[in-house]
């Protein structure tokens, strides 16, 4: 147990004197202006219903994760027949996500 103990002691007063006393911590500051804009998704029946997402992708998945779809965004408010068979998907715009369901 002391050889333990010696040895760990031996240990930290060569790691501090190698390393400099006096260690400062950089930290940098990243300011990232993001304009967030309210995108709305819904549903209704098979049309998808997308507001605020002007040259966003739209990404839409079956639920076990597949994607099913994919679509550019062009425009503010667009609507869209998804044409797909009835269940639940997955609606990825952005960073918006989800959960729809197609009856």
């Amino acid at each position: 147990m002391k050889k333990k103990i010696f040895t760990l002691l031996l240990a930290l007063a060569t790691i501090s004197f190698v390393m400099p006393h006096e260690v400062m911590a950089k930290t940098s500051l990243e300011l990232i202006d993001q304009d967030f804009n309210a995108v709305t998704i819904s549903v209704s029946g098979s049309v998808l219903h997308i507001e605020g997402a002007n040259d966003e992708m739209l990404y839409i998945y079956n639920v076990t994760g597949v994607r099913v779809m994919s679509i550019k965004v062009e425009g503010q408010d667009k609507r869209y027949n998804l044409g797909l068979p009835r269940g639940c998907y997955i609606v990825k715009v952005g960073n918006v996500v989800r959960k729809i369901f197609i009856r």
